[in-house]
């Protein structure tokens, strides 16, 4: 039987340059970590992926979206590059893409619009969809469950996911499973009496790295290697092993983003 592997379904490792991409990869590898998930952020970071998935084709699989906090007033002209792009990019999902009301709450309408045009995007190329959701629980249920009740395909991640037990609940229901990132490891953040009541099948595991680092790198760089951190405070909090949290949130990623196992 194979040693199940991890799958970081959530990091911005293109940032990192040439040189320190291959050192973080090998980290990664020696982390039995053997899938990096790369969502993109806006039209200029669409060239760093790029780089990253020629280098590492077999390591790093690429999304496609334009992030809430990018979503401005020439949001039209982003969303057409990165159509075009998707369009000439085999992508496991549409990504990252959202409402974030923790920076900028007068972007709201544009958001509204901007998430609800890449969600059809992901219909119509029967696409999950990556979700950023920050203080924007209402806003974004209440465009899934317009949707989802004409459209039955609608499926994906919550990205970093912070709510409550409810609203985990309610994601659950709407055919989402939760990424779950370094804040579960945070001592008063919550996560992990939600996490502690969730079925692991609802589970996948990510970092979101270069932010958001786990105990014990909690306010330095995060990295996809320390996705194992992530992955431990798990096993510990539903009292099984790290093997079977691998297993699991695995087996959960390579089916929701139909990842070649």
């Amino acid at each position: 039987m194979n040693t199940p592997y991890l799958i970081d379904t959530h990091t911005h490792i293109y940032y990192h340059d040439r040189k320190n991409l291959e050192a973080h990869i090998q980290r990664c590898r020696s982390n039995n970590i053997q899938k990096v998930l790369m969502p993109n952020v806006n039209t200029e970071s669409i060239k760093q992926i790029q780089s990253a998935l020629e280098t590492y084709p077999d390591f790093c699989i690429p999304m496609m979206g334009l992030h809430p906090c990018s979503v401005k007033e020439n949001h039209q002209a982003e969303l057409s590059i990165i159509k075009q792009t998707l369009d000439n990019m085999k992508v496991c999902a549409i990504g990252e893409i959202g409402i974030d009301l923790h920076w900028d709450t007068s972007t709201l309408s544009w958001q509204k619009q901007v998430f609800e045009t890449q969600v059809h995007w992901a219909l119509e190329k029967n696409l999950p969809i990556d979700i950023h959701c920050r203080k924007a629980f209402d806003e974004i249920f209440e465009i899934l469950d317009g949707i989802k009740k004409t459209n039955a395909k609608l499926k994906g991640v919550f990205h970093c996911f912070t709510g409550n037990t409810e609203q985990a609940y309610r994601a659950i229901d709407l055919g989402f499973l939760l990424g779950i990132g370094g804040i579960v490891t945070y001592k008063n953040a919550g996560l992990d009496k939600v996490v502690k009541d969730i079925d692991l099948k609802h589970i996948i595991l990510e970092t979101d790295a270069p932010y958001l680092s786990p105990v014990p790198y909690r306010g330095k760089p995060n990295e996809s290697s320390y996705l194992i951190y992530i992955a431990e405070k798990i096993a510990d909090l539903k009292g099984c092993t790290i093997e079977e949290v691998a297993r699991i949130t695995t087996q959960n990623a390579n089916k929701i983003f139909s990842l070649s196992q």
